[in-house]
């Protein structure tokens, strides 16, 4: 296997890219990562996909490796799918799979149904479609927490006091219930702590999973689900903050849209059940590529 990296230039800066390589004969697959402003760093796993085709990680402009520009006029998500554009467009890539997920999956659908060429199937995985339903299914998620936690949100949401340590106490709690479900935390995870950005999260989402402010909380595609005419799949996890019912919801709108639901994890299937994750993904990658011979 052979490992390649590097920087492209995007607008805005410089973005790290690399690139895993053994069987050159398949359609590569590229992978967006969560966020906005997170890394490729959890998702690093998925490079067993290789056994099959060339996996492509890249960090998105203002995180992980790639430049931290201070201009925040380009947080924004047409410059995210210029950026894919030009990655794309740097790699040489006629053909590709594209892995997203949760503003991934965003991302991955914004990308899509701006018509390029060569996109051969999508993986939706924990998919965030709509932020108008996301917000939903949190404040449905929030009240399933302790009462003193519920009002803890609440009450810092109101102060303005997200930036606290009650505040982030709290939070934790939420992600122990919806994000990641195993205990404890692995080091693996706090290791990458570094390589988010949230400045470029607050801007774009808010100040944590479930209380929507930036500029995506209006973002909405379901209505153009229907445009995807390339194979796609739909996964999250049976507790997943990305919800079975949501996740489920937008598949049906995709023209033959795939369903699967991870039962022993929540928002990283990836990380909770990474056997199974990568045997589904891989199958469905696998059966795309076969049926295109």
């Amino acid at each position: 296997m052979s490992i390649k990296e590097g920087f492209i230039d995007v607008t805005g800066g410089k973005v790290w890219y690399q690139i895993h390589e053994k069987n050159t004969n398949s359609t590569p697959v590229i992978v967006l990562h969560g966020g906005p402003g997170s890394s490729h760093y959890s998702l690093q796993g998925l490079q067993k996909l290789v056994e099959d085709r060339p996996v492509i990680f890249y960090d998105q402009l203002g995180c992980g490796k790639s430049d931290r520009p201070i201009d925040t006029t380009l947080w924004n998500i047409d410059r995210f799918v210029e950026e894919l554009g030009q990655i794309r467009e740097a790699l040489s890539l006629d053909e590709f799979h594209i892995l997203g997920h949760s503003w991934g999956t965003t991302l991955a659908a914004a990308y899509y149904l701006s018509k390029p060429d060569g996109v051969k199937s999508i993986i939706f995985s924990s998919p965030c479609l709509s932020a108008p339903l996301w917000a939903e299914d949190q404040d449905k998620n929030r009240k399933l927490l302790p009462l003193e936690v519920q009002q803890t949100l609440k009450n810092c949401e109101e102060n303005g006091t997200t930036d606290s340590e009650e505040y982030k106490n709290a939070t934790a709690v939420f992600n122990n219930h919806f994000v990641y479900r195993l205990e404890p935390n692995p080091e693996f995870i706090k290791n990458g702590a570094h390589l988010r950005n949230r400045e470029v999260y607050n801007i774009m989402w808010g100040p944590s999973e479930f209380h929507v402010t930036g500029n995506l909380k209006d973002f909405d595609c379901t209505s153009k689900l229907k445009d995807i005419h390339v194979p796609t799949i739909y996964t999250c996890g049976r507790f997943d903050e990305a919800t079975p019912e949501s996740t489920k919801y937008f598949s049906t709108l995709t023209p033959n849209g795939k369903f699967h639901v991870f039962e022993q994890s929540a928002h990283m299937p990836y990380l909770e059940e990474p056997e199974e994750y990568l045997r589904v993904i891989g199958s469905f990658l696998n059966d795309v590529d076969l049926n295109d011979q």
